[in-house]
């Protein structure tokens, strides 16, 4: 009897350095006011500008340590509504949110994933890192590698600012059309955005 409780203490034992620990996380920052969603595009034509601007959910982005990776984990999400898409042209806008199916998926997701490494927060200049995202536009996800600078906005306060060249056919998407197919956009374009954070700890 004692050997077999002994043989049971051993197991227990042996299952507790086999179960995940957890890590904690060590930089946590929050979206703050003034961050905005950009999308620059082309026709056949001229070119058009589309903007989601004063993105104020106060949004958590949280970055951990992963032993011997080598990228550090970063996790967050931003919840876009797609009907607040300005091309600073109403036909145009009402063309994009026709195009992006605002009515059956009215929200964009963007969700961090990982950067290559945490940036330096007190570099004052512009700082290049880069990261995975994936996007859901239109009910489909999308996963991206984005280039993001980073500038110093002030203490604790950061400015990152990712873009990234896709397009509408990744999503199942037809370029939007104007008056008939006379004006057509091009499928290329570049989503750029603005994140304005606090460094919470």
């Amino acid at each position: 009897m004692l050997l077999s409780k002994s043989i049971l203490l051993l197991l227990i034992l042996l299952s507790g350095f086999n179960r995940p620990i957890n890590k904690p996380y060590f930089k946590k920052w929050v979206i703050t006011n003034g961050s905005s969603l950009q999308v620059n595009g082309s026709t056949n034509i001229n070119k058009f500008n589309c903007v989601i601007a004063n993105y104020s959910r106060p949004d958590t982005l949280t970055f951990y340590h992963e032993d011997e990776a080598e990228t550090i984990k970063f996790t967050g999400l931003m919840v876009l509504d797609v009907q607040n898409f300005d091309c600073h042209n109403p036909m145009m806008t009402k063309n994009l949110r026709k195009t992006l199916k605002t009515k059956i998926h009215p929200k964009l997701f963007i969700k961090f994933i990982s950067l290559n490494r945490y940036p330096d927060e007190n570099d004052h200049g512009r700082e290049a890192i880069h990261g995975a995202v994936s996007i859901q536009l239109a009910g489909v996800t999308r996963f991206f590698n984005i280039h993001y600078n980073i500038i110093s906005a002030g203490t604790n306060s950061l400015t990152m600012v990712g873009n990234r060249r896709l397009k509408f056919s990744a999503f199942n998407l037809s370029p939007p059309k104007k008056i008939g197919n006379m004006i057509q956009a091009k499928d290329e374009l570049d989503i750029i955005f603005h994140l304005n954070v606090k460094v919470l700890d």
